[in-house]
């Protein structure tokens, strides 16, 4: 028999006379009583959804929602030729659709990121998903005649998925602490690289299948309903500081106000949000137009012939996803590895490897656009070796944030800094690309050889970027543990008294 702790009794729970309560605690010998009643179904259910809400179970259901998250931003990119085919649009016009939802999205953080830290953060992560997957749905229905509307389309659904980004770590911050924490914000982080590359696969997979791009955009929304729901049911609402054993005992908010000129005197976040900027900058860019220089290298290399009519050969876009994926998960895997063992070594490890990760991967960056000119099968390998150094250092921005910022303003720090990373890095980054690109091609608009170099010569701006980031990685490697020291003050301080604060 086992009593649950809203007085009813469930059968068939145990043989023996513990009794297991709510809150995990044990009593033996405890007999049934006239006063116990059986259980309703509803109140059945209810306690069975109880103990299913796990720390384990809400980060394995909050890292399924980023996949969706991710998986659809980048199902657009897989079908990016149809798609500029389908409403004969040129480079720079195509690259606005990411913009468009990048701004956006970098807009709705810092709103989504003060509701964060004030109101129930699983209710306002379920409605951002049933948001964007309705209008990711109705967007597959556009006709030719109506871009803009596709392009205004993007922008909503960058709303709905702003607010999933700026919560959901915020709600792991809470749950786990140290090194579970990270690895479990590495799991996290890991689903960008995972999501990213199956928006491609699934961008190519699904408009093979239906032989209609339009069906890439109609299966994502399903999955993000159901990721929904399983927020709404089975993730719980911990309260803020709870991993630190803190939950209950923070006796006082600080002001929205003082939340920002804190976060902006704070050196170590604020050289992570730059550097940050730049990993996006490269990343949006990639994302966008590596498939795709990579055809035109085929077409100049013969081996494929250029597509001027709609459905395009996906192939590229395939392989880069599935690219993306495994260096998502060696680039996680090894971050966390690395960081975890170079603690040993020095207190300042997070923003060093972040720093080794960034400056290496420039080179192998720059490497693909050598390669490309003769070898794809060597550039798709310089990929290989470049996303995954540049896909190291996510979950540790994450930790990094999670050590200088106190509990009851990470929700809005984490949307400050997505906001920041996304203005300066790939709010910009894809349109500006296409932008370059089709102001080099100008010159000798027919040549298919001139339409490679171009594109080329445009995302040789990321390597650049880059570079730039593993300078302000360094930067927050200097001032990470006075920082960090002054975040625990700051917390001791907020568990004392409401006046003693200071920002």
């Amino acid at each position: 028999m086992c009593v649950e702790s809203d007085g009813c009794e469930i059968e068939g729970c145990s043989s023996s006379d513990e009794v297991h309560t709510l809150s995990g605690s044990m009593s033996p010998g405890l007999k049934s009583s006239p006063d116990l009643h059986p259980c309703k179904p509803g109140q059945k259910f209810r306690a069975a959804l109880l103990r299913c809400r796990s720390p384990v179970a809400a980060a394995g259901i909050l890292s399924f929602g980023n996949v969706l998250n991710y998986m659809d931003r980048y199902t657009v990119a897989g079908v990016l030729l149809d798609i500029q085919q389908h409403f004969q649009v040129k480079d720079s016009e195509a690259g606005l659709l990411q913009t468009v939802f990048i701004c956006s999205f970098m807009v709705a953080a810092p709103i989504f990121g003060y509701l964060g830290d004030r109101f129930n953060r699983k209710i306002i992560l379920s409605c951002g998903i049933f948001f964007w997957s309705a209008v990711t749905l109705s967007s597959s229905f556009i006709t030719k005649e109506y871009y803009w509307l596709f392009v205004l389309s993007r922008g909503l659904v960058g709303i709905g998925e702003s607010s999933y980004s700026s919560i959901s770590p915020t709600i792991i911050g809470d749950l786990f602490t140290n090194n579970t924490r990270t690895m479990m914000l590495s799991i996290f982080y890991f689903a960008i690289p995972l999501g990213s590359g199956l928006g491609y696969i699934l961008g190519s997979s699904a408009k093979q299948a239906a032989g209609d791009w339009h069906w890439a955009l109609r299966v994502s929304p399903v999955m993000g309903m159901t990721a929904g729901s399983l927020i709404l049911f089975f993730v719980p609402e911990p309260k803020r500081g709870h991993a630190d054993q803190l939950g209950g005992r923070l006796k006082a908010r600080t002001p929205w106000i003082c939340d920002m000129k804190a976060l902006a005197k704070n050196r170590s976040y604020m050289f992570t949000s730059l550097a940050s900027a730049a990993v996006s900058f490269a990343t949006g860019a990639f994302g966008m137009w590596i498939p795709l220089y990579l055809y035109r290298a085929q077409v100049v290399q013969n081996t494929v012939m250029p597509c001027n009519k709609e459905p395009c050969s996906s192939k590229d876009s395939l392989i880069f996803g599935v690219i993306t994926c495994v260096t998502g998960f060696l680039g996680v895997l090894i971050g966390a590895g690395a960081t975890r063992l170079c603690r040993q070594k020095t207190e300042r490890a997070d923003p060093l490897v972040c720093a080794v990760s960034m400056l290496g991967s420039a080179i192998f960056i720059c490497l693909i656009f050598v390669a490309a000119k003769k070898s794809i099968v060597g550039a798709y390998f310089c990929i290989f070796i470049g996303e995954t150094l540049l896909f190291l250092n996510w979950a540790i921005t994450a930790d990094i944030l999670m050590y200088v910022v106190i509990p009851t303003r990470r929700a809005t720090a984490v949307a400050l800094q997505s906001f920041v990373s996304h203005i300066l890095g790939d709010a910009g980054s894809p349109y500006l690309i296409g932008l370059i690109s089709e102001a080099l091609q100008k010159s000798y608009a027919d040549s298919v050889l001139w339409q490679f170099l171009s594109l080329g010569y445009a995302l040789m701006l990321c390597p650049f970027v880059i570079v730039l980031g593993g300078m302000f990685f360094l930067a927050t490697a200097v001032f990470f543990l006075d920082d960090r020291d002054k975040a625990e003050k700051q917390l001791n301080q907020l568990t004392r008294s409401p006046s003693s604060v200071k920002v």
